[in-house]
């Protein structure tokens, strides 16, 4: 919903009645496993720290309350007899990516300066290839338990290093701008008054820390990820221009 246009009963709809129905088919079939996109911000949509399993969900939107219907009707109806696994990516990103980081490649790619450097916010990320290879090794392998997994690379990076790759993808040179946040915040207001480019939702968005764990999913998988958080985010970045 990149243009903000979806009422609150389509989320609900998709994400909570469209899963129950999958589910209660899955559990009258033959099939034995089971794996439900779910999202971090099931859980929450500010993280102090690092987000882990153990968090108590608190979702503050529309889709993340969605999500964690679904979630809980799952959990409500675990078979004792099949794999269940409820996964929580954090922000994804791949070749055809949409949202903020096209925003971000398209700002840096043109020359423009970053404006935000002066907020020291760290952010997991999550590459496509990364989370396909958990989904392979769920249901390849038989010894993991059913459970609730957080899905992120392993490392956190800050938006200014994540400017500074996509300046070295382009062979281009990042100029990052420490603009004082109280200018930041009011640039971010009028954006969101007159519908430019820069609201302040996306600013905050682009400026927040959200560090996700994924240490359970490592664990129970017993392998390492393929991509690091930056070889990812340079594949994804290197699609842009292709």
């Amino acid at each position: 919903d990149l243009k903000n246009t979806a009422n609150d009963n389509e989320y609900y709809e998709v994400n909570f009645e469209l899963t129950k129905r999958l589910y209660d088919q899955f559990l009258q079939s033959d099939a034995q496993k089971f794996i439900y996109i779910s999202s971090v911000k099931a859980v929450a949509d500010t993280v102090e720290g690092v987000l882990t399993e153990e968090a108590v969900p608190n979702p503050v939107t529309v889709y993340g309350k969605s999500k964690l219907m679904a979630e809980n009707y799952i959990l409500d109806n675990l078979p004792s007899t099949k794999k269940v696994y409820i996964l929580r990516p954090c922000m994804m990103h791949g070749p055809g990516n949409k949202g903020n980081l096209n925003l971000l490649f398209g700002l840096v790619s043109k020359g423009l300066p970053w404006p935000l450097g002066a907020y020291a916010n760290q952010r997991s990320f999550l590459s496509v290839e990364n989370l396909c290879f958990v989904i392979k090794e769920l249901l390849t392998q038989q010894n993991i338990s059913s459970g609730v997994f957080n899905v992120a690379d392993t490392e956190s990076l800050s938006m200014n290093e994540v400017i500074r790759l996509i300046a070295s993808t382009n062979s281009t040179k990042a100029r990052i701008w420490n603009v004082p946040r109280k200018l930041i915040k009011i640039f971010a207001s009028i954006g969101t008054t007159i519908k430019l480019p820069i609201t302040s939702e996306r600013i905050q968005k682009l400026t927040k820390s959200y560090v996700v764990s994924n240490v359970k999913i490592k664990e129970a998988i017993g392998k390492p990820l393929p991509l690091s958080a930056r070889e990812g985010l340079i594949k994804t970045f290197q699609s842009f221009n292709s």
